[in-house]
């Protein structure tokens, strides 16, 4: 049988290295757990020790994770949410209910908008036990899947295929195809002439060798901060925007879509999960839930596009 070491982290010490990282200071997180300041210092100078590392810059503004204390942090996330899945899937499997708890997920905005809700109905449905708690994330940089990543959701909606790689210990799958079509106003007697409209999540790898190609797309003159906004400069004929069709769902009247033809690009949306949870009831079922949607979603993307 297998003992712990003097260099293993308990489960406390790994509670007090993330609260510092989330509060932002050993005299934060002393109150969010109800310690002093000094047993949070001296807690931390203690795991520093067992994993031979500095974890924080400690300053006089706070205390900052360094790159070593980052991998910890994400690290000590992770583990906590696994003990607090090994108690909840234990009481599930000894009423032959395995799937309940919280449940963590990260999506993008469009997704959260027009893919998540139906299945979160479905799921609170069939597994009142699931308490699913969203947070919208851009979808730029690490986007959904760094918060994976980072021990700060069970599961991400994310766009796949990229250029950012997948971090360590996290695996995907794909659940549907989402086109790119030309978005301009109604009406409009020649839309590839007007100024386009963008934002930082728009197009990225996967679209980025045929928008190079298209020698009709000008350089954006409006930068917008979400697609949301986007569709509403549309719709105020300010320009038109190359957009993903998730983001065009319940599009006003006052914006027409344009099939881009066959050539036209695409994006693989799928999800994001890490090896130890997706085995885990509450990730198994919310992904049951999200392949039984892709058909009536992907019509309904169809019809948009």
């Amino acid at each position: 049988m297998a003992r712990t070491t003097d260099s293993d982290l308990a489960p406390h010490e790994l509670r007090v290295v993330v609260a510092v990282a989330d509060t932002g200071g050993f005299s934060a997180a002393a109150e969010t757990l109800g310690l002093t300041q000094s047993a949070v210092s001296h807690s931390v100078r203690g795991s520093e020790r067992k994993i031979g590392a500095v974890l924080f810059d400690r300053g006089r503004t706070g205390a900052r994770p360094t790159p070593a204390g980052d991998k910890a942090v994400a690290y000590a996330r992770r583990i906590l949410r696994l003990l607090d899945l090994l108690n909840a899937e234990a009481r599930g499997a000894a009423r032959f209910d395995a799937a309940e708890g919280p449940l963590r997920i990260a999506a993008f905005r469009s997704a959260a908008l027009h893919l998540l809700p139906p299945v979160l109905q479905r799921l609170r449905a069939r597994h009142p036990g699931i308490e699913p708690r969203v947070r919208i994330v851009r979808e730029v940089g690490r986007g959904t899947a760094g918060e994976v990543a980072d021990g700060k959701a069970d599961i991400a909606i994310a766009t796949l295929g990229g250029s950012v790689p997948l971090p360590p210990g996290l695996v995907e799958s794909g659940l549907l195809e989402e086109p790119y079509a030309l978005v301009h106003p109604t009406g409009h007697a020649a839309p590839r002439s007007l100024p386009l409209v963008d934002w930082a999540e728009n197009c990225g790898s996967y679209t980025r060798d045929w928008w190079a190609a298209q020698d009709w797309i000008p350089k954006a003159i409006v930068e917008a901060e979400d697609d949301g906004a986007v569709l509403s400069l549309v719709s105020g004929g300010h320009g038109m925007a190359i957009m993903p069709a998730l983001s065009l769902v319940g599009a006003a009247n006052s914006v027409a879509i344009t099939d881009l033809g066959l050539d036209r690009p695409t994006r693989q949306v799928g999800y994001v999960t890490t090896s130890e949870l997706a085995g885990s009831a509450v990730v198994r079922a919310l992904v049951r839930e999200l392949r039984a949607a892709v058909p009536q979603c992907v019509g309904l993307l169809n019809s948009e596009a």
